[in-house]
């Protein structure tokens, strides 16, 4: 667990899940239904981390782990409470628990015209990649 300001980053809990679904709402991000992330909790549900504060649930960061890429699915903080260091705080916890892993490489997508996701990204350390996305729902 770490802190950034007066927010405590831990493992997601499912009694979480109304106050992450509100936050991925306010944040503009589609809402992950809970059988999806129920599905996905299987796997590793030490990378779904919230940031958590007096008022509430504040930041969300869902990672995953293959077993060859870790990979950072979704992040979102608080509109209200951007630039604060709660998205970096999130983003060194599931960067650390990675690395207990073992994880060698750590891959995410931002959209093209996602220009602040880009700048914070890159602030990271994270750089842009040829890579072409291809997608086909199931």
């Amino acid at each position: 667990m770490s802190a950034s300001g007066a927010a405590t980053v831990r493992q997601f809990e499912w009694p979480d899940y109304d106050r992450v679904a509100a936050l991925w709402s306010a944040a503009g991000r589609e809402v992950v239904p809970r059988a999806e992330l129920a599905a996905k909790l299987t796997r590793d549900p030490e990378l779904f981390l919230v940031a958590e504060s007096a008022d509430g649930i504040t930041g969300v960061v869902l990672g995953t782990y293959d077993g060859r890429r870790g990979w950072i699915l979704r992040l979102a903080v608080d509109p209200a409470r951007r630039r604060r260091g709660l998205g970096r705080a999130l983003v060194a916890e599931l960067e650390a628990r990675f690395r207990e892993l073992d994880c060698p490489r750590v891959k995410l997508l931002v959209m093209p015209d996602n220009e602040a996701g880009l700048r914070f990204w890159r602030e990271l350390g994270y750089l842009p990649a040829p890579d072409v996305l291809c997608t086909k729902p199931l």
